[in-house]
Order: C-alpha cells, then sequence, then structure tokens
C-alpha cells in the first residue's frame, strides 16, 4: 500500500509540474490562437466543446477519488442519492478508512481538478481569447463544482456523501470550515481567467492547492 508521505509526493508534483513557465508557452499559444482565429467554430461546435470539456472535468474528478482510493485499499460503491428532490447517483467508499484515509479520498477529486487546471492556466494563460472551449469547459466545471461544495460547506447540508463532509469529518473540524479552504482557489482561478497577468493570483492558488494536498502529511500513520 502506498505510504500518504509518497502519495502527496506525486501529487504535490503534479500541480507544480502542470504549471510550465509561461514564457515556454506563450508564444505557441499565440501561434494557436492566431490559427484558431482564421477557422472559427460554429456556435454548435463551441458549445459542444465546452460541454465536452466539463464532462471530462466530471471524469477527471471521479477518477481522482477512485485513484486514491485504490491505493488505500477503499471498498468502491454506486449510490442513489437525492438533494432537494433531485435523484442522481454517487460513488460512495465504505466508512472503514482512517482519517487520513478518508480525507485523502474525499479530497482526491478536487486534488485532480487542480492539476487539471493548473495544466490549462498555465499553458494557456490567454484562454479567454483563444475560445479553446475544451479547456474553457473543463475549467468552468472546476470552478463551478468547487463553488457547489463550497456552499454545501458553509450550510451543511447535501447528500451525506458530500467530499466537503469526508474530508471535514477525517480532520474533526467542522465542515464550515472546508467552505473558504475550497472556495478560495476556485475564485483565484476565475480571477486569473479573466485576468491572465495577475501573476499574484497563480501563486496563490497553487499554494493554497499545496496546501490542500499537503494537509495529508499531518497524521502520524
Amino acid at each position: 500500500m502506498l505510504s500518504f508521505p509518497r502519495l502527496a509526493l506525486i501529487v504535490v508534483p503534479a500541480i507544480a509540474l502542470a504549471s510550465p513557465a509561461r514564457g515556454q508557452t506563450g508564444e505557441v499559444s499565440d501561434q494557436k490562437a492566431a490559427a484558431a482565429a482564421k477557422k472559427p467554430d460554429s456556435r454548435g461546435v463551441q458549445i459542444a466543446k465546452l460541454m465536452g470539456g466539463m464532462a471530462t472535468g466530471l471524469a477527471i474528478h471521479e477518477a481522482g477519488h477512485l485513484m486514491v482510493g485504490s491505493l488505500v485499499g477503499a471498498d468502491f460503491h454506486l449510490k442513489k442519492v437525492d438533494f432537494k428532490g433531485l435523484p442522481f447517483f454517487a460513488i460512495a467508499h465504505a466508512p472503514n478508512l482512517s482519517p487520513r484515509a478518508e480525507y485523502a479520498v474525499s479530497s482526491a477529486g478536487l486534488w485532480m481538478q487542480y492539476v487539471a487546471s493548473e495544466r490549462i492556466l498555465s499553458a494557456h494563460p490567454n484562454l479567454r481569447s483563444e475560445r479553446r472551449r475544451f479547456e474553457e469547459g473543463v475549467l468552468a466545471f472546476h470552478v463551478g463544482v468547487s463553488v457547489m461544495y463550497a456552499g454545501a460547506a458553509f450550510a451543511e447540508s447535501g447528500p451525506y456523501e458530500r467530499d466537503t463532509r469526508g474530508a471535514a469529518d477525517a480532520l474533526g473540524v467542522s465542515e464550515r470550515w472546508m467552505g473558504p479552504l475550497v472556495l478560495a482557489p476556485a475564485v483565484l482561478d476565475a480571477y486569473r481567467y479573466a485576468h491572465p497577468d495577475a501573476g499574484w493570483a497563480a501563486w496563490a492558488s497553487r499554494g493554497l492547492k499545496l496546501a490542500m494536498v499537503g494537509m495529508t502529511m499531518g497524521w502520524s500513520r
């Protein structure tokens, strides 16, 4: 079984390496943006790409739970849940994990969103003007889901299987504390999308993301 220090050493560099130097990617991004400007996609194609990006964001999120869960021996199963009268399914796991394992599995979906968003915003700092609808869809999922989870954390409501509840219980704190931790990186990434020259926002976002991953180092076992 993979130890948690080693797990953190996998995810932390992934976030860091997802952020290439802007000078190395700016020229390529400008060239691709110019090429895209010559043959703009139809509105239907753009919508399809945006929705595809959002679906991919969901797949990335759930893959994070499954990947980290498999590393710590979590027993996953599909479960029907209900939120304000809307039925849907969730990938749940048995409540037999240690606090550190529970925190890692509950947070892993957000961690993978962080890796994806860093890769997109670092490789394409001018994403807003490049019309990369697929990448925008992935980023929109990251921001939207983070805001949704933050709202659930502040209100302490929603399906029992929600990520913020699992992470908060593992930490032994009120779920409301998870609200700002989840919301801040999303707000900063949205700001980076609108203001690509805001270097401070990029580093603040990365610092918060790495801190959330690094919290797995806080337990002795």
